[in-house]
């Protein structure tokens, strides 16, 4: 979501719109204002203490947060904001509220919803709270437009949350081009002392059942136990850090590692950006994407931007991502021997990895920041036709 923010907001100030980010303050060392790029100002409210909550005590701060926004609002004239976008529910309860006072339309991207989300829940994770249903609910009633990551998340919103078709719109996220694109791989595992000859599976993200990193690790050990990969030549690398739910074993997926007797082949990087991030992706031949659920799959394209294939769990917007058969390969469920059967059949085929490789880029490139952006700024001119259209309406009928 940050990525989203940051690659929309820079191009739109580029096409001459003022954007102004706000966000919840995490240190005393932040400044209140903060210029992200040449017309996007970052804003950091003052709510709550400064050091980390849990996601489970964020919305106890949505009164402060809210009240800074308007705060910051009331500085200016009237009439001084044209629209607000709100991203995932917690915004979006913000949003509403500051779209009934300032009397412009609101915009709202979900990125994941709860009921999508205990509808496919890992073993062992904990189900998202009521009252985030319930929020969320407030959200879609309340909004403008709702932006989906895909087609598949449109139809949730429909189906699940009864929002009206007409209100609801489907712009792909991109990725950055510049950064991510083919680049040299001996040089990448030199960087990260990964060996040439090695065969060599990723995982990024966050370290939580949700994003299921454990299913590449027991795929892997599966993939040993059946003498299908050299074991001095088989490297998996895992870049992400404990969020979420992974935060109550921080340690889960170390100590797996350790009982399926694999610690010797995983290698456990923090998170990772930028260049860093690149890096990792061309190290790779193949980059898994296990997840019991994704709105759409932002690594994955990353991954395939950067020229390497991805092996990608056939649900969300993750059949977006992933061409099936073209840039990568879908599996359906998250079965150890399923995936271990389609891993080992890639990494043991050369030629297939090479052909995926080049359909990798090739899908990627169908996808940019600056098409979501044109996307984006269209649907917000159309809320704001639809706002004055309903505000007519209402003046009619009095």
């Amino acid at each position: 979501m940050n990525v989203y923010i940051t690659e929309t907001s820079t191009r739109m100030a580029r096409r001459g719109i003022a954007v102004e980010v706000f966000t919840r303050a995490t240190s005393s060392d932040l400044p209140p204002v903060a210029e992200l790029a040449p017309g996007v100002l970052v804003r950091h409210v003052s709510a709550g203490p400064f050091e980390g909550l849990q996601r489970a005590e964020l919305p106890s701060q949505l009164c402060a947060f809210t009240a800074g926004v308007l705060r910051a609002e009331a500085r200016h004239e009237p009439g001084y904001y044209d629209l607000v976008h709100s991203h995932y529910w917690l915004s979006g309860q913000v949003g509403w509220l500051t779209r009934e006072r300032w009397g412009v339309p609101l915009v709202h991207t979900a990125h994941t919803l709860a009921k999508v989300k205990n509808a496919a829940l890992a073993e062992g994770d904990t189900p998202e709270p009521r009252i985030r249903v319930i929020g969320e609910q407030q959200v879609v009633d309340e909004a403008d437009q709702l932006i989906a990551n895909t087609e598949v998340e449109a139809t949730q919103l429909v189906d699940l949350y009864d929002a009206a078709p007409d209100k609801v719109r489907t712009i792909a996220p991109g990725v950055d081009l510049d950064r991510f694109r083919p680049g040299d791989r001996r040089a990448a595992r030199a960087a990260l002392g990964v060996p040439q000859e090695a065969l060599v599976i990723a995982f990024v993200g966050r370290i939580q059942p949700l994003k299921a990193p454990d299913v590449l690790l027991r795929a892997a050990a599966e993939l040993l136990a059946r003498g299908a990969v050299p074991r001095e030549r088989l490297v998996v690398l895992v870049a992400g850090g404990p969020s979420g739910t992974g935060l109550e074993q921080p340690a889960a997926l170390q100590d797996l590692a350790v009982s399926l007797g694999i610690t010797d082949v995983v290698r456990f990087l923090p998170p990772q950006s930028g260049d860093a991030l690149a890096r990792v992706y061309r190290a790779a031949d193949v980059v898994a994407v296990p997840s019991y659920n994704e709105s759409f799959g932002l690594v994955a394209l990353e991954a395939q931007a950067c020229g390497t294939p991805v092996v990608a769990a056939a649900v969300g917007g993750l059949p977006v991502a992933v061409a099936d058969g073209v840039s990568g390969l879908l599996v359906d469920g998250h079965a150890t021997g399923d995936w271990a059967d389609v891993l080992g059949g890639l990494v043991g085929a050369p030629r297939r990895l090479v052909e995926l490789a080049g359909g990798a880029v090739r899908h990627a490139r169908e996808f940019s920041w600056d098409r979501t952006t044109d996307a984006l700024v269209a649907a917000y001119l159309d809320a704001g036709d639809a706002l004055r259209y309903s505000v007519l309406r209402a003046e009619v009928a009095v």
